[in-house]
C-alpha cells in the first residue's frame, strides 16, 4: 500500500520555481506527486494542517562539523542531524576536520556509511584539499571525487602555499568541485582571539584585522580567474572580503560565497555583554562570553550591515551555519583559551529571519538563501517542491517567538551566544524523503 501525506492550506513558498502562494502538497511514498488548491487525500493519509505557516523545501546547509570520526563526545553524526532537522535542514555538508581527517576513500565512505545507518538526514561528506590538512601535497581528488564529496576544504587550516592553491583549483575546473577555503592570513591572526577594533581595545584582546581575510580572498580569486577553478569562500565576514568578490564576480571569475547567521545578525559588541549599538552600554558581567568566540569573529556593526546588503544584492551565494559544537570545558575558561566555533543549526532559521523581521530583508530572499541556491551550488536536484521530486519539506511559524535555551538543544553542542534570547520564527515539521522526521 503506497504511503501519503498531504500538506494543506499553506504558504508554499519555492525560489526553485518562483512560487509563493497558499497551495497544498500531496506526497507519495517519499516523492512530491502534486502541487495545488484543494487536494483530496488520498485514504488513510496523514494529513498535517499547515495553516498559517510557510512551507518550503527543506534547508540545505553546505558548511558544519559533525565531528565524527574522533570528537564523538562534541556531536555524532545522530545527535548532528537530528539537530538539523530540529533546525529545518535536510542536507548537511560535513566538514573534513575530523580525527583522522577526511582525506582518504575509507574515511568518506565511514562518515557516509554512518550517516545512513544512524543519521536522520542526507550527509554529503567535504573532502580535505591537502593530506591530512597540512597543506604539503594535495590529497588524491580524483578518487575522493569518485567516492562521493561535494569539494575540498582544509577548514580551519587555510591553504597557505599559493602554488598548491593553484593546483587545487586545476583540479577543481576538472572535476567541476569547489575549493572551499577559510581565508586567513596566519601571520595577520596569529595569536588572536576576536575582531580588531575598539571593541578589542576596551577588553584587553587582541584583535584580528579584516585584512586577515582580505588579502587571502584577494589571492584565491586572482587564483580561480588564472586556473579556471571554482573558489568557494567560506563564510564571509568583512565588507572588504565582499567588494572583492562582486567584482569578481562581475568578470565572471568562478567564485561563490556564504555568510553564517551570525555574521549576519551579530557584531563584536556582543563580546562586551550586550548586541545593541555604539554608546548604549557599558562592560557588564556578561562581557567576555566565550560562547561568542568564532573564526573568524564576529565583526564590526558597519562589516554586519554589509553582509545584509551583500545578501539581498546577491553577491553572497547561500547561508550556511558552520555549526562549530564544543564541550562545555571547550568553553568554560578564559576568552583566551576558549575554542573557536558556536552551536548553529538549531537556531540558524529564526536567526536569519531576524532580517525579515527587522525588515532588512525579505522572506523570499531568505529562503532562497537556505534552498535553491545552496542546491545550485551543490548541482542536486533537490532543494525544489517540483512534482516528481524527493520530498524534502520544512514547516515553520514565521511569527512563533521562543526562548533560546542551549541545554534544550538536541546537539551536544551547547555552546550558543544566544543563550535567553527571544528569537521569532520556529520549525513545526520537517519532512525528508516524504517522512516525517522532526518533530
Amino acid at each position: 500500500m503506497k504511503s501519503h501525506i498531504l500538506i494543506k492550506n499553506g504558504r508554499v513558498i519555492d525560489p526553485s520555481i518562483n512560487k509563493d502562494e497558499l497551495c497544498d502538497i500531496l506526497i507519495e511514498d517519499g516523492i512530491i506527486k502534486q502541487l495545488g488548491p484543494k487536494l483530496i487525500a488520498p485514504n488513510n493519509s496523514t494529513i498535517i494542517n499547515a495553516a498559517n505557516k510557510i512551507v518550503c523545501p527543506g534547508f540545505i546547509d553546505v558548511h558544519c562539523h559533525l565531528r565524527e570520526p574522533g570528537e564523538e563526545h562534541k556531536e555524532t553524526i545522530a545527535t548532528g542531524t537530528k539537530a538539523a532537522a530540529a533546525g529545518g535542514f535536510t542536507t548537511v555538508c560535513t566538514m573534513p576536520n575530523t580525527i583522522p581527517p577526511t582525506d582518504n576513500r575509507s574515511v568518506v565512505e565511514l562518515i557516509k556509511n554512518t550517516a545512513v545507518k544512524e543519521g536522520v538526514i542526507r550527509v554529503l561528506p567535504i573532502a580535505c584539499v591537502t593530506a591530512g590538512s597540512l597543506g604539503n601535497t594535495l590529497t588524491e581528488m580524483y578518487d575522493l571525487a569518485t567516492a562521493g564529496v561535494i569539494g575540498f576544504s582544509d577548514d580551519g587550516n587555510p591553504v597557505e602555499n599559493s602554488n598548491i592553491m593553484r593546483q587545487a583549483l586545476n583540479y577543481s575546473a576538472d572535476l567541476n568541485l569547489p575549493i572551499i577555503n577559510h581565508c586567513e592570513t596566519k601571520e595577520l591572526s596569529q595569536g588572536t582571539v576576536m575582531n580588531e577594533g575598539w571593541v578589542a581595545t576596551q577588553l584587553g584582546l587582541r584583535g584580528m584585522p579584516n585584512a586577515s581575510e582580505e588579502t587571502m580572498v584577494a589571492r584565491d580569486i586572482a587564483l580561480a580567474q588564472l586556473t579556471g577553478g571554482h573558489v568557494h569562500i567560506a563564510h564571509v565576514s568583512t565588507a572588504g572580503s565582499l567588494e572583492l568578490i562582486r567584482q569578481a564576480k562581475l568578470k565572471n571569475i568562478n567564485v561563490t560565497c556564504e555568510v553564517t547567521p551570525h555574521h549576519l545578525t551579530l557584531s563584536d559588541i556582543l563580546i562586551m555583554g550586550s548586541n545593541k549599538t555604539l554608546n548604549e552600554f557599558s562592560i557588564t558581567n556578561s562581557a567576555y562570553n566565550t560562547n561568542a568566540k568564532v573564526n573568524p569573529p564576529l565583526r564590526s556593526n558597519a562589516d554586519m550591515e554589509e553582509m545584509v546588503n551583500g545578501l539581498n544584492d546577491g553577491t553572497i551565494d547561500m547561508i550556511a551555519t558552520d555549526h562549530a559544537p564544543h564541550s562545555a570545558p571547550d568553553k568554560i575558561c578564559t576568552f583566551n583559551e576558549a575554542a573557536f566555533g558556536i552551536s548553529v543549526l538549531e537556531t540558524a532559521l529564526a536567526s536569519a529571519l531576524t532580517l525579515v523581521h527587522e525588515k532588512k530583508s525579505d522572506i523570499n530572499t531568505i529562503i532562497n538563501k537556505l534552498t535553491f541556491s545552496p542546491a545550485k551550488f551543490l548541482n542536486s536536484d533537490f532543494g525544489t517542491l517540483q512534482k516528481g521530486r524527493s520530498a524534502d519539506i520544512t514547516i515553520f511559524d514565521l511569527d512563533k517567538k521562543w526562548l533560546v535555551e542551549p541545554s534544550r538543544f538536541i546537539s551536544k553542542g551547547k555552546n550558543s551566544p544566544l543563550n535567553g534570547t527571544y528569537l521569532k520564527g520556529k520549525v513545526e515539521t520537517t519532512i525528508f524523503r516524504g517522512k516525517i522526521i522532526y518533530p
